[in-house]
Formats: structure tokens, sequence, C-alpha cells
């Protein structure tokens, strides 16, 4: 992997104290050495950036498309051969907490219920998280824009 160049200003600038004193003197306030990224390191960082946001993208994909797997899979009992619940094999079989299966099934069997929200997860348009936050409250609410809500709802 490339390193990223940066190049420090060499001209260090006087802090003004506190008290509107300048020059020398003890002050709390200490020198800094600036550092600004130079036009190529912007570019990699900015790629960087554009491969976070796809790579997160193929996540939630993937997340909807597990999330359906486990409903399924859930609604078929295919957990009841030793095991106290779907949450109980997850945790045996793939390693999750818990804590994190239990949130996996009870998302999984509401996005069952929800066809427009795991359309919009599916499609990448909401993410896990915001989709995961409140399947309780967009039950409720039986309206035709459930992604909408989602989004605005989560971003509080």
């Amino acid at each position: 992997a490339k390193i990223c160049a940066r190049r420090k200003i060499r001209n260090r600038a006087t802090i003004a104290r506190p008290d509107g004193a300048t020059g020398p003197g003890k002050s709390r306030w200490s020198l800094a050495t600036i550092t600004l990224p130079t036009p190529a390191s912007i570019i990699e960082l900015e790629c960087l950036g554009d491969h976070i946001a796809e790579l997160s993208a193929h996540l939630d994909a993937a997340t909807a498309r597990l999330l359906d797997l486990i409903r399924v899979f859930d609604a078929r009992g295919g957990w009841g051969n030793g095991f106290r619940s779907c949450a109980h094999w997850l945790t045996w079989r793939i390693g999750l907490d818990l804590g994190a299966a239990r949130e996996r099934v009870r998302v999984a069997r509401a996005l069952g219920t929800l066809p427009l929200l795991a359309r919009a997860l599916a499609r990448r348009e909401l993410s896990y998280s915001k989709v995961r936050g409140r399947p309780g409250r967009h039950r409720r609410a039986r309206r035709a824009d459930r992604p909408r809500l989602a989004t605005r709802r989560s971003d509080r």
C-alpha cells in the first residue's frame, strides 16, 4: 500500500496568549506544526473513502440476504435439533454473541412483515443499523413511506 505523502508547513506562528500578550514568555499554549495533505494524498484518501462506502453498501446487501435466510430458517424450525432457539443455533453455528443473535432473529422476523424496509435494505438504501433500530414503530405506522421514515427517525 502506498503511504500518503504529507508536507509540513515549516513556518511556525506564535499563538496569542490568553491574556492578550504576544512574544516570548510563559503561556499555557504552545507552538504547533500544521500538517497538510498533498494533492496526491487527497486523491488517494478520496479513493479510500469511495472503497469504504462501496464495501459498506455490499455488506448491507449481504446482511439483507442473511436476514432473509435467518427468517426462513427460523420459520421452518431449522434450529429445532437440540437448540432452545434460532438465536442459540446462530451462537453455536456462526459464533455470534447471544444478544446479537437474538437481535438478528428479531430483525429478520420483523422484515418478513415489512417488505418495503426489507427491499430498501437489499437495495442498499438503508443500513442494517437504521433498519434494526425501530421495526416495531414501523409496524405500527403502516405507512407506504416506511423507508423514508426509518432514515429520518434513526438520524435523531
